[in-house]
């Protein structure tokens, strides 16, 4: 074998980017800013494609809300863990009064991992929360 394919690509994250499919993109992008409180997502458009983008500061992983043919929300598929800020039941309190659904509420992680929490969105994605309490 060449020296090339002796050598493993090490990346810093297993993930480098993300989307969520989308339905009805404001409503998608209203339910992400008022649980999370990220603010605005940022609105982007790339070829047929509507994005809201989540704010991230680069070069870490980023990630955004897309609506485009083809791409259809769901809850069977990869599930994506999203950083919310703590404390995460303050959180889920506000996934119930925004129109999700709590599937999996505040749970403890082994030692110091935190919580998590899963949720179905207001466009019928499964989505994980991952918070420090």
């Amino acid at each position: 074998m060449s020296q090339k394919t002796d050598k493993i690509e090490k990346t810093r994250s297993a993930l480098t980017w993300f989307e969520i499919p989308a339905i009805d993109l404001p409503r998608a992008a209203r339910f992400y800013e008022r649980i999370l409180g990220t603010g605005p997502l940022r609105a982007e458009t790339m070829g047929p494609a509507q994005l809201a983008v989540f704010p991230y500061a680069e070069p870490g992983v980023g990630g955004c809300l897309m609506l485009q043919p083809g791409m259809r929300p769901n809850r069977d598929g990869t599930m994506v863990y999203l950083h919310a800020p703590a404390p995460l039941a303050a959180v889920v309190q506000r996934i119930r009064e925004a129109g999700g659904e709590v599937l999996l509420d505040r749970t403890e992680l082994p030692g110091d991992l935190g919580v998590i929490a899963q949720f179905v969105d207001t466009e019928g994605n499964r989505v994980g929360l991952n918070a420090s309490s």
